[in-house]
């Protein structure tokens, strides 16, 4: 099953019924007045951030979404039946914009979070409620209003912790395969990764992180070239990203450190923030590299990179370094979490346990 992440739908919520013009006709009550009943409220549309969602993949192909119809008022004072209302379930991290103007309407960025995206239009009045002093017999009557009618575009923001960042075949699948449950396509070619893939990192009990492999980049990515610039937006919301890069190209000619930059310049093309996201650097396939060589090959790119920042060297494969980069990666993101915490300020009257009043 492929990764959808777009896709685009029509909603219609029910029209409100007509209201009802009706008289009372009982034996022996030659005037028993109007008792036309309202016209009951259309289906509303709802949507629900399921968690165990983690594709839209099911809204391309069930495009259309109406919710039931009011029922119309009937007579002896009986008001119409509400029409059912649907609820579209879909993956936490959705973003639902109008697909005419482009405008963000929604966002369902917590598990269970639910929205009303199209009302349901209220139902019309039945003659009963013109019923007056100076108005005895009314006839009057008014329709259901119409339910709101919408075409929406769907976008899902994959929600992570850790974004991988680096060109096709770089070791990325191998790496969240080896670190993570997630088991995706690995083979030695590129473009191996079509789709994103999530992977939960369990550091320890009740201690885990969220790693998204991205399709690799390739220059030009953020114009639009190869598979990768169709996922930059999943990085957005990422705490930190991984770099890893391919420190021992099978073909002689690459240069590892051109191919680097060249992530880094689309990075920055894309999106500014995104390029000012904490970055670490992952020098992967060590194992390919002879011992004694090691050293300064690393030394060798970081400076051709001019990178100041951290760097890990790795052996996705043979799993060398993984543990160390793991722990690191966990304590940087267990921290981020902290700080987005909300301070709350205590009393110092309860900070000891004491009861202030007595």
């Amino acid at each position: 099953m492929k990764f959808v992440d777009e896709a685009y739908i029509d909603i219609a919520a029910g029209d409100g019924g007509n209201g009802c013009v009706s008289f009372r006709h009982e034996k022996y009550k030659e005037f028993g007045g109007p008792n036309g009943g309202d016209g009951g409220r259309g289906g509303h549309v709802w949507a629900v951030a399921d968690p165990n969602l983690n594709t839209l993949v099911d809204y391309r192909f069930s495009r259309r979404h109406e919710a039931g119809r009011g029922e119309h008022g009937m007579g002896s004072d009986m008001f119409g039946a509400m029409g059912d209302d649907i609820t579209l379930k879909m993956p936490v991290g959705t973003i639902i914009t109008d697909a005419e103007t482009g405008d963000v309407l929604y966002e369902l960025l917590q598990p269970g979070e639910k929205l009303m995206i199209a009302k349901g239009g209220d139902g019309g009045f039945g003659n009963m409620r013109f019923k007056s002093s100076i108005n005895r017999a009314p006839r009057q009557k008014t329709p259901g209003w119409p339910g709101e009618k919408k075409a929406l575009k769907l976008e899902l923001k994959v929600l992570a912790d850790v974004g991988l960042l680096g060109m096709p075949n770089a070791g990325k699948s191998t790496f969240i395969a080896a670190v993570s449950n997630a088991r995706p396509k690995i083979a030695d070619y590129p473009f191996t990764t079509l789709h994103p893939n999530l992977g939960v990192v369990r550091v320890g009990p009740e201690q885990s992180f969220v790693v998204a492999d991205i399709p690799g980049l390739i220059e030009g990515a953020s114009e639009g070239a190869g598979l990768g610039h169709q996922f930059l937006r999943h990085l957005q919301r990422t705490r930190l990203l991984l770099h890893i890069v391919d420190i021992a190209p099978f073909d002689e000619g690459v240069d590892p450190v051109a191919q680097a930059k060249a992530i880094v310049g689309e990075l920055k093309k894309y999106d500014a923030a995104l390029y000012e996201k904490p970055r670490w650097l992952v020098l992967n396939k060590l194992d390919m590299v002879p011992g004694d060589e090691r050293a300064a090959r690393v030394k060798d790119f970081v400076k051709r990179f001019k990178w100041k920042g951290p760097v890990f060297e790795i052996s996705a494969l043979t799993r060398e370094g993984c543990e160390h980069l793991i722990k690191s990666i966990f304590q940087h993101v267990h921290a981020q979490q902290e700080a987005e915490q909300p301070h709350v300020e205590v009393d110092p009257r309860f900070a000891g346990g004491d009861n202030p009043e007595s």
